[in-house]
């Protein structure tokens, strides 16, 4: 069969992560038809030299060859190559509050909308915690599609009047984003393109570029530690993805970075699970944490979180709210760089491994900064 004309050729199939049943490619899917879990994008991947990305497009659409749609058919804002700055102490900051709507959740919805919008969608929704609903606002706005965000009624104001700005439908629901997750199920469009967390198999390949990003602006090379704020988990997920890519593309990888996952002591289920050992996380009950973004007690991608900690021999540690501030405000005085809550709990948990030895002293980390901090003064 011929594929779409926006469609990459290279794309195979797409297979769940759990069972890996195969569902074809360029048609609209969810969560896996035999057992309801995520699924993932494969690709035919023939080598590619770093020199050969030379001249490309200083954004996420650069790794053209791994992505899903073909960029001339993409619904772009100019997301992804954001800046990776030393700090020193071999420590980097990944400033993805330099994505358009100020966080990392732009580079998933580019992708996911993009392939919403070739699928055929009519309107798309989503629960969130704030940035993500910010990021699909501004890109179905892009993409001339009406947009539907559910989030909890504590989201910080500004992440409201955000979706408002870029004409989105706003539906504030008490509890959290599992809570209003379930209302758009009960209670939304009948007709809504899912866009949810790992629920649909393309926000992923957005976030994926991150590890990419990585390799070539550390000159071909990747850090021996990478340390990730972890709510919904598609971020840790993808660049996992991605440094299996990375190898089927001829790019030498000497050892895979130490993926860290790091979250609230007030919400951890990736946390407690890695720390039992478990294959997959279970609900976190009763969640309290005021940074927003790892208030994600039940997330669906929870057991390829735990898988992708482990296979890169990494680690998961919670950081509590006093420390997670403290270091948040600390980084920012210290670099100029404006960091958002998550951030700074990275940060915290940066220096919690060093002080443990788990983190060497030489060895070289990069910090996700995942999206700016004023949406939340």
């Amino acid at each position: 069969m011929t594929p779409p004309a926006w469609a990459n050729p290279d794309v195979v199939e797409l297979r769940c992560f759990a069972c890996d049943q195969a569902h074809p490619a360029h048609v609209a899917h969810w969560l896996c038809r035999s057992c309801g879990m995520p699924l993932r994008v494969d690709y035919r991947i023939e080598p590619l030299a770093p020199r050969e990305l030379v001249g490309r497009p200083a954004s996420l659409w650069r790794y053209r060859e791994v992505l899903p749609i073909r960029p001339e058919h993409a619904t772009s804002l100019g997301e992804g190559w954001t800046p990776l700055l030393d700090i020193g102490d071999g420590v980097w900051v990944k400033d993805e509050s330099r994505n358009p709507t100020g966080s990392f959740k732009a580079r998933g919805m580019a992708v996911a909308v993009s392939m919403a919008r070739v699928l055929g969608a009519k309107v798309l929704a989503a629960p969130s915690a704030g940035n993500a609903a910010g990021a699909l606002a501004a890109y179905g706005a892009a993409a001339k599609l009406p947009v539907i965000v559910a989030m909890p009624d504590d989201t910080p104001r500004a992440f409201v009047d955000e979706c408002k700005h870029f004409g989105a439908e706003v539906v504030l629901q008490p509890g959290t984003i599992a809570d209003a997750g379930r209302w758009l199920k009960e209670h939304g469009p009948a007709d809504a393109y899912d866009v949810s967390t790992l629920k649909e198999p393309y926000r992923i390949e957005g976030k994926k570029t991150m590890a990419f990003e990585l390799y070539e602006q550390l000159a071909g090379q990747l850090p021996d530690v990478i340390v990730y704020p972890t709510g919904g988990g598609t971020g840790l997920v993808g660049m996992w993805k991605a440094f299996g890519e990375m190898r089927a593309l001829g790019w030498p990888l000497d050892k895979l970075p130490r993926l860290v996952s790091v979250q609230m002591v007030g919400c951890a289920p990736v946390v407690r699970g890695f720390a039992e050992g478990a294959d997959a996380t279970v609900p976190w009950q009763d969640p309290r944490t005021r940074v927003w973004g790892l208030r994600v007690p039940s997330p669906i991608g929870g057991f390829i979180c735990l898988r992708a900690l482990r296979e890169t021999a990494g680690t998961a540690i919670a950081v509590d709210e006093a420390t997670a501030e403290a270091a948040t405000q600390r980084l920012a005085a210290r670099t100029g760089i404006d960091i958002c809550p998550e951030g700074g709990a990275a940060y915290a948990a940066l220096e919690a491994l060093r002080a443990r030895g788990t983190i060497a002293d030489g060895e070289r980390v990069v910090v996700f900064n995942t999206g700016t901090g004023l949406k939340y003064r």
